[in-house]
């Protein structure tokens, strides 16, 4: 049996990583931050594993997964910096060659992303892997009317979101 999880757990792997850094970069701040979220994630996509009835498709359960570890993470990380101060030049330790280049327009959008709430930052992750409404119903567990009416109001926030930053600069 362990053989065979191990196997399953590769192919969903190799088949949902680019799910799993997504929903981690849009709910974390930093790089060292979206890593450590990523292993977290795959951590409980492991654990979870066992649970896996196959009542869902792998794509559905693996979001699930990632988006209920990032949501739990963002509310612990939320606590851990009230109680703690910001190092000094803290994001200066990391050598420029570790940090991934980004486009200025793709920073702006996981900026403005990040800044939504849970269930909207969820929602335009679906969104944007190209997910159908029953599909982002079926992960998040409401109606496809409400996945309509949601995304709706998450667009008109993140479209205002990206205005702002835009303005700002």
């Amino acid at each position: 049996m362990a053989d065979d999880a191990e196997t399953l757990f590769r192919n969903w792997l190799a088949e949902h990583r680019g799910t799993v850094l997504r929903v981690a970069r849009a709910y974390t701040a930093t790089p060292a931050d979206c890593q450590d979220l990523t292993q977290e994630i795959l951590l409980q996509v492991w654990r979870s594993l066992p649970l896996f009835q196959g009542q869902a498709r792998s794509t559905t359960w693996c979001y699930r997964v990632a988006l209920n570890t990032a949501l739990g993470w963002r509310r612990k990380e939320r606590r851990r910096q009230t109680r703690q101060r910001p190092l000094p030049d803290a994001e200066n330790l990391a050598a420029p060659e570790e940090i991934a280049p980004q486009s200025d327009l793709v920073d702006r959008l996981y900026a403005a992303i990040h800044r939504l709430t849970g269930a909207d930052t969820a929602l335009v992750l679906l969104h944007l892997d190209g997910l159908s409404y029953r599909q982002m119903a079926d992960v998040l567990g409401i109606t496809e009317g409400h996945v309509g009416v949601k995304l709706t109001r998450a667009r008109r926030a993140l479209g205002e979101l990206m205005k702002e930053k835009a303005d700002a600069e």
